[in-house]
């Protein structure tokens, strides 16, 4: 199955969030990952849905989804260019043996390391999610003891492709 990038603009009103995580689950429609928050115009907010299934999903969502009264534009952003980017928080088993290896890998994936102690490390990844789920693999070897990850957030790539606000 196909991952899918969806971004919404819904208007910035108690229960709006309730009524599209409600629309997925009531079609036994699966959210990967979902973040939400106001845009530059404290009455709107963006959602940023990933969800998976094949173009026929796909096409219900989008038609379920503009149904609702609070939803003001759907778009997605699967299969155009778009920006993604994620953060994750790991905390990883780190025996002084490993510890200078866990922190190199950190650092050739970009890694910050934000917590030192004597028996683990906490570090910091953000970036593309197959960037995210690589790092993870190779930590896997060392011991995972929390993963906390924000999920995707997008913006679209292409120029003229930009969220308008006074148009809704």
């Amino acid at each position: 199955m196909k991952h899918h990038t969806i971004s919404v603009l819904v208007e910035n009103k108690f229960g709006v969030l309730a009524r599209v995580a409600g629309l997925f689950s009531g079609r036994g429609y699966n959210i990967n990952s979902l973040t939400v928050n106001e845009t530059q115009d404290p009455s709107i907010s963006k959602m940023t849905i990933v969800t998976s299934g094949d173009d026929d999903v796909l096409e219900q969502i989008d038609k379920q989804l503009n149904k609702l009264i609070d939803v003001l534009k759907v778009t997605d952003l699967t299969g155009s260019e778009f920006i993604e980017r994620e953060l994750a928080l790991i905390k990883v088993r780190a025996a002084r043996e490993n510890k200078s290896e866990i922190i190199q890998t950190a650092e050739i994936f970009g890694g910050k390391i934000i917590c030192v102690h004597q028996d683990e490390l906490g570090i910091e990844i953000q970036g593309e999610a197959d960037k995210i789920e690589n790092f993870l693999s190779l930590m896997k070897d060392f011991g995972i003891i929390e993963v906390a990850r924000t999920g995707r957030v997008a913006i679209s790539k292409n120029p003229g492709a930009t969220e308008d606000y006074s148009n809704l």
